[in-house]
This record gives C-alpha cells, structure tokens and sequence, in this order.
C-alpha cells in the first residue's frame, strides 16, 4: 500500500484526539491513490480475481497492537447502563440496552458477548495474525482470548459461535498508469450469536451482517498500522448502520501477548 500523506502525517493523526477526523483524511488519501475505489464509484477495468495467500496485496500478519484514540472511554472502560451514544439503537435495541446485567451473563455462561466478531476489534488489547492455510487467515485476540477465521472461497464452517462465518476476498482494482495495483482485503461476517457492540449491553442479533475492509499503510518511517473500517448492518436492533474505525500498530514481536478470558464487567 502506498503511504498516506507526509512524513509523519499518519502517525500525528493517530495520536490526537482528533482521530475520527484523522481516520476521514487517511481513507480520503487512500482513495485518492485507488484504494477502496469500488466503493467510491471508480470504474476501471477489474483484474482477475485474487486468492487467498498467494493473491494478497499487502501482509498483515504478525503481531498488532491497538492504538485507542478513538471513542476512548466505550472502548478503555466499561461504559455505564443506557450509554450508547454513538449508535443508533431502534425501541428493540434501547430495550435491550437498558436492561443489560452483567451478573445474569455471567451465570448463564454468556460472559463473552461483548467479544464476538462485530466487537472484539474495538475491544484494547493485541492480535496475532497468521496463514492457517493458503486460503484461511487466522486472527487471534488476547481479549478474550478469542479466534477468528477469515475463509477465502467455500468452507465446512457453518458459523453460529461468537466470531460466526467470516468470507474474505482480496477487493483490487488496478491503478493509474505507471502505479501498482491496489485495493483492500474486505470480510463480510454472518450467522453469528447475539451479542454486544460495547461492553455495556449494546445489542446485536442472529441477523446482523458485519463487513470489514483491513488495510495496512506504512508511514515513511517504516512503521505499519492496520486500519480496519467497520459496518454493522442490523435491522432487528439498530435503527441505521453502526460504523466505526479501530486502529492497530505493527510490533516486531510478541511483546505484550497475554491472553485472557472474558468477562461480563
């Protein structure tokens, strides 16, 4: 992927309290290189398309720490009953929210709600990612020490846990005369169990639909960062989508790895 804006740029975004506004301007750079260009409406002749391990744009794996500057006090801390500023919840979902017991998830043994798919990328912590085989990409988080699958093409799975089905592909497009081809590694993830898009009982459904674009962009420096844009679509529960943006920066190693079990509060 190619670098967005100067030297430093990038990184001063992340590190602000401006993040949202910073995350906007990156995306904005993105697709003005071509990034993304699908869906910003560019026309241009498709490539073939590219699968799995050996049709990846950009490595992602390795170890990745989240850089939380973003909705700061939903994602560091849990956030008081009724606080769902941000999402837009219908009656079901206000419902719901308003009457979430942390004490009741726990002796039901459903103390890893708020760690599913539409949520464990928002969730402070660190994550590995590997090729578990040329056509599966394997993300674990150490919040609650939880797995993910990204499958390219078919697959056995038939979803239902916390992090459901996941179905990847490499979104590309060719780039302008002269530029490399570029695009996004896009997830569209179903067939989920309920659970919460924060910690503090935001709920959504067997039905929600989560998609995900993961880019990776590298400042001058050399220095990585993952960004991973979110959409979850839920009639049951939300009045319009919930988006949002988490961030994660490359470690050279395992630094910090600690794995643990989830829990209600």
């Amino acid at each position: 992927m190619a670098t967005v804006g100067g030297a430093g740029d990038l990184a001063a975004c992340f590190w602000t309290r401006l993040s949202r506004a910073c995350f906007s301007i990156a995306v904005a750079a993105i697709l003005a290189g071509g990034a993304h260009a699908q869906r910003a409406g560019v026309r241009g002749a498709p490539e073939p398309p590219r699968i799995g391990k050996s049709g990846a744009l950009y490595d992602i794996t390795g170890y990745w720490v989240s850089v939380v500057t973003e909705d700061w006090r939903h994602r560091m801390v849990t956030p008081p009953k009724g606080d769902y500023i941000g999402i837009v919840l219908n009656d079901a979902g206000r419902k719901l929210a308003d009457a979430w017991d942390p004490a009741k998830d726990e002796a039901a043994g459903e103390q890893c709600r708020a760690y599913g798919a539409p949520g464990i990328m928002r969730l402070p912590g660190r994550l590995h990612i590997t090729w578990q085989d040329d056509q599966t990409l394997k993300v674990e988080a150490d919040a609650g020490a939880q797995t993910r699958l990204l499958y390219f093409g078919t697959t056995d799975s038939q979803g239902s846990g916390w992090q459901g089905l996941s179905q990847a592909t490499w979104e590309v497009l060719p780039g302008a005369r002269g530029q490399s081809t570029v695009g996004s590694l896009k997830v569209v993830t179903t067939r989920m169990k309920p659970g919460y898009l924060r910690r503090n009982g935001v709920p959504y459904s067997a039905n929600a639909v989560l998609t995900e674009y993961f880019d990776r962009i590298t400042e001058p420096d050399g220095q990585a960062y993952l960004l991973i844009s979110t959409t979850v679509e839920d009639p049951a529960y939300l009045a319009q989508p919930f988006v949002a943006a988490s961030h994660y920066r490359k470690q050279a190693d395992a630094a910090g790895w600690n794995p643990a079990t989830c829990s209600a509060n």
